[in-house]
């Protein structure tokens, strides 16, 4: 028997169970999201019959309180966190297989600081003080950070280096926070407006903000699934891509991109939401291996899953008030993380 078909028979076992395992983690996250959508349409301050959900989707009396609860609040925020937490998923896996770190986010391309900004502007120069008003503002300060960053890192000798990348960011990121504390500071209204988006949430916005992004978190989200394979093969190494016939820079420019996309939506419609980008990946790499066209497909149905269930813990956790979604996912999130750091055979790529 050839060596060749001894390594075939001893790896088919192991593809084998990795494809079960694959199948189940993808079904579990599929029913673990339609059960969380149940949840958030139905339990709050006050809680609904799921059958008053039913009857609201289908036939909606406007005199009945409980449907107009769900078409006007639980709905849109049920969306909402669908929508942006699978993109902050895909982009916090899209950045990691960029940069080729487990522990790269979303926010390396300085998208929540653009954004801070942005929103800064339109609360102290247009007077914007709803977040459906000025999330246009957010989605192209998110974007033009992110581009900022992408020009910059990608000039110059080792451009699109990830150190270099994450360098640029981190500057970025730092300089666009100075403008912020300062105008902060400086500006009690626009303090007391921007402290309520400032902390990521699902509320006060409808689904008229949910359409005005939804192209661009299409388009993001296309592009990041269409990289998978090049990011399975950047994890390899840069030279060892490029050494196989494959384009490195068009597929950096492709995640970035995509990541842009993907980061500016979400942000824009449920304020900076921090770890989950980082969290989702990082989990799944663990249970799933590093495939990224597995990682990119399982972890929508997981990131919007887990910020709609930080949504509905948020409803119920202080009684007859509300903990912000983004407030919810930190505070959940930091202990997970600091968990998965301590297994070191668990964040290699």
């Amino acid at each position: 028997m050839s060596a060749h078909s001894t390594a075939h028979r001893t790896a088919h076992p192991s593809a084998a169970r990795t494809a079960r395992r694959t199948a189940v983690v993808a079904a579990s996250a599929a029913v673990a999201l339609c059960a969380v959508i149940v949840l958030s349409l139905t339990v709050g301050a006050r809680d609904i019959a799921l059958v008053d959900v039913w009857r609201a989707l289908v036939a909606p009396d406007a005199a009945n309180p409980d449907h107009i609860v769900v078409l006007t609040q639980r709905i849109p925020r049920t969306v909402i966190g669908v929508a942006a937490g699978a993109a902050l998923a895909l982009a916090g896996t899209v950045m990691q297989g960029l940069t080729r770190n487990p522990f790269a986010d979303p926010g390396l391309l300085g998208v929540n600081a653009g954004a801070s900004v942005a929103v800064l502007a339109a609360i102290t120069l247009f007077g914007l003080v709803t977040p459906t008003g000025f999330i246009w503002f957010a989605f192209l300060g998110a974007a033009a950070a992110a581009v900022v960053v992408a020009l910059i890192g990608g000039r110059g000798p080792n451009g699109g280096d990830p150190a270099k990348l994450a360098l640029t960011g981190a500057a970025v990121t730092a300089g666009l926070m100075a403008v912020t504390f300062l105008i902060l500071t400086t500006d009690i209204h626009a303090l007391d407006v921007y402290r309520y988006w400032s902390v990521g949430g699902l509320t006060a916005r409808g689904l008229d903000a949910v359409a005005l992004v939804l192209p661009a978190l299409a388009v993001g989200a296309i592009l990041a699934l269409a990289s998978a394979r090049g990011l399975d093969l950047i994890a390899l190494g840069a030279a060892t891509a490029t050494g196989l016939g494959h384009d490195v820079t068009r597929s950096r420019a492709l995640g970035i991109i995509a990541t842009i996309l993907l980061c500016g939506g979400a942000t824009a419609i449920a304020g900076p939401i921090v770890f989950l980008g980082l969290l989702v990946p990082h989990v799944l790499r663990a249970i799933v291996g590093g495939g990224y066209a597995r990682l990119l497909w399982i972890g929508m149905p997981v990131g919007g899953a887990l910020l709609l269930l930080a949504d509905v813990l948020g409803r119920i956790v202080a009684l007859p008030g509300e903990v912000q979604a983004g407030i919810v996912v930190a505070f959940l999130g930091a202990p997970m993380l600091i968990a998965l750091v301590l297994q070191p055979r668990r964040v290699t790529l």
